[in-house]
């Protein structure tokens, strides 16, 4: 190819030359392709993406492959996208086929998603982004991300490309990890991610277990929004794993010491205490002396009289004044009387009043032993 004239008659449109860059203007840049004449590649032809200044793209003495696209006397425009574009289409049908995940670059971030560079221009959709919503993708431009091919068009040039995908067989991934890697009574710290009526679900790192709501917490819980709240960090003991159906049972309640843990070091036999009575039974009344710690009244301890039921002298809700007869932590049982109270009390009362009579009776001895020797 060193013919010197200026019809160019090896030259064809279509044709795949090489040729080494001899001046970059602003926008286009002039190639040495072995002719009188200088090939000429706009700066629209460069890239499939927007190029401010030719520049940008390629430097003086690159050596470029280029596609003739047009010739018209003694000019010759030139495309580098054609050449990009033919190869990067063969590349990037072998990966959508095999669903290969690969990087690329983010160049642009326009109203819907992102434009990205795999040889020819690619689309990532806003949905397609990331696993969750993105309020701002200003921080993606110049970004490399992971993607796989989600749609493949070459007659409309349509490439759609997706980053959550390739976030979700990750997370999938992970949590298949995750799953055999737990076994009952492990103890671990998560999240809290969601609140519902009848519990919390606690990400583990890429799982989500759920805790009851009757695994919150030693005392009733009526609303498991009482307890945590949402992003809180909670230490959870793993109760079971459901592989098939990739559910966790875990427990917040067995991590933390429950209302009978050390109670002998609080109450003790012979104290007297506080507290409400909680229920009613035949053979006597459960009252609560400490959150989560009930107490036994026999019906035989309730009063100094003969009753048939609890229910003559109680009422769930009701306040009375309990002693402690017998603690037993291993057994988390606590034995109460109100009959030993009211007896203690009436002895007490029947010596002040005996004390009573008695100083009233040397009183009155004592007077009237004043009067008699008045009269002696």
């Amino acid at each position: 190819m060193t013919e010197q004239n200026n019809e160019l008659p090896e030259l064809q449109v279509g044709t795949t030359i090489t040729g080494k860059v001899i001046k970059v203007e602003e926008k286009q840049v002039l190639v040495d392709i072995g002719y009188k004449t200088e090939g000429i590649v706009p700066i629209g032809e460069l890239s499939s993406l927007h190029v401010e200044q030719a520049g940008d793209v390629v430097n003086e003495g690159d050596e470029l492959t280029l596609k003739v696209k047009k010739i018209d006397d003694d000019e010759v425009v030139l495309s580098k996208k054609a050449i990009d574009a033919d190869q990067a289409w063969v590349e990037l049908e072998e990966k959508y086929k095999s669903g290969e995940i690969f990087e690329t670059e983010v160049k642009e971030v326009v109203k819907g998603g992102l434009v990205v560079d795999v040889g020819v221009r690619g689309f990532i959709p806003a949905s397609l982004v990331e696993t969750y919503f993105v309020e701002d993708f200003s921080d993606y431009k110049n970004k490399m991300l992971a993607v796989k091919i989600a749609e493949l068009d070459k007659d409309q040039n349509r490439i759609i490309l997706s980053h959550r995908a390739v976030a979700e067989d990750e997370a999938q991934a992970k949590k298949g990890e995750l799953l055999q890697s737990l076994e009952a009574g492990q103890v671990l710290e998560g999240t809290v991610q969601r609140i519902t009526n009848f519990g919390v679900f606690v990400d583990l790192g890429g799982v989500d277990g759920l805790v009851h709501i009757s695994q919150l917490a030693h005392k009733h819980v009526e609303k498991a929004s009482d307890v945590v709240s949402e992003g809180e960090k909670l230490k959870v003991e793993v109760l079971s794993v459901d592989m098939d159906n990739e559910r966790i049972s875990l427990s917040h309640k067995n991590t933390i010491p429950g209302p009978w843990s050390d109670i002998e070091s609080r109450f003790s036999a012979g104290d007297t205490v506080e507290g409400t009575v909680r229920r009613l039974v035949n053979f006597g009344a459960f009252v609560e002396i400490e959150a989560g710690v009930e107490g036994l009244v026999h019906i035989s301890q309730i009063a100094n009289r003969h009753i048939g039921t609890p229910q003559e002298v109680l009422e769930v809700g009701q306040k009375v004044n309990v002693k402690i007869l017998d603690v037993n932590e291993n057994e988390e049982r606590i034995s109460l009387s109100i009959k030993e109270l009211e007896q203690e009390q009436a002895e007490k009362e029947y010596k002040q009043y005996a004390k009573d009579e008695d100083q009233s009776g040397f009183q009155l001895g004592d007077f009237i032993g004043d009067k008699l020797n008045k009269y002696k």
